[in-house]
């Protein structure tokens, strides 16, 4: 009960590495309330709330009536696969609003929420040390988060701790949707399953217990940093393993 007594908000708490988040705070004891946009999903433990964290005043509203937290986890984000010369003004303003701006909403809101000793974990990515192809404005998103965690880290401690995770490939349909550009898919995934050490793909729950971590005391002096999960495969150089 790594986190009995404390209370957390968590956003894009509705499927995926959102919600094994949601479920592993509270099976440590944690308090928690997940947002997202829409209606509640079916059979989610703890509180919900509808909400665009890509609207201002709507997340300032959320944060005024949540109140105190220990936790904040920005985990809403969506994906476009295009190059830039592909990706349109609104798919600027899809990506950008909900993984730049709805990041930058969320911790503007709650840090005066946040109660001493709190933390806030950012959902960063590989994608934002390296490029993914065809994924132009989400590479750029997630780089922006990494710099938002370091400035949150050094402005806002020691009262607040920062920092970010930095999934590899996961299966969440993010990781489906990405394979599905490639001209033969199955091909695409027998490459990328070679290229992890480990021989698998991420799950959720792997993400989820990083979380875990940082949002405890056990990680008091750990802020202003880039956590990457990603079963080893941004450690090996480009050649291919699988063909020695």
């Amino acid at each position: 009960m790594r986190l009995a007594g404390k209370r957390a908000f968590v956003t894009g708490g509705r499927q995926g590495i959102g919600r094994a988040i949601v479920e592993a705070f509270l099976a440590e004891g944690a308090s928690v309330i997940a947002c997202g946009r829409g209606e509640a999903p079916d059979a989610l433990p703890g509180d919900w709330r509808s909400l665009d964290v890509s609207d201002p005043k709507a997340v300032e509203q959320a944060a005024s009536a949540v109140g105190a937290i220990d936790i904040l986890v920005n985990n809403a984000g969506v994906q476009v696969e295009k190059t830039v010369t592909e990706s349109s003004d609104a798919d600027w303003d899809l990506v950008i609003g909900a993984n730049c701006r709805g990041v930058f909403n969320c911790c503007r809101a709650f840090i005066p929420n946040i109660r001493a000793g709190g933390s806030i974990i950012n959902i960063g990515s590989i994608s934002g040390k390296v490029a993914d192809p065809s994924m132009a404005l989400y590479n750029a998103s997630k780089s922006f988060v990494h710099g938002l965690t370091r400035s949150i880290a050094v402005d806002h401690g020691p009262n607040v701790r920062c920092n970010a995770i930095c999934p590899g490939w996961i299966n969440t349909g993010m990781l489906e949707a990405g394979f599905d550009l490639a001209s033969d898919p199955v091909a695409a995934k027998k490459d990328a399953l070679a290229r992890h050490p480990v021989r698998r793909f991420g799950e959720p729950k792997d993400i989820a217990r990083m979380a875990v971590w940082l949002a405890s005391d056990e990680a008091g002096f750990a802020t202003g940093q880039l956590f990457t999960i990603d079963g080893g495969m941004t450690a090996a150089s480009p050649l291919n393993p699988g063909v020695f």
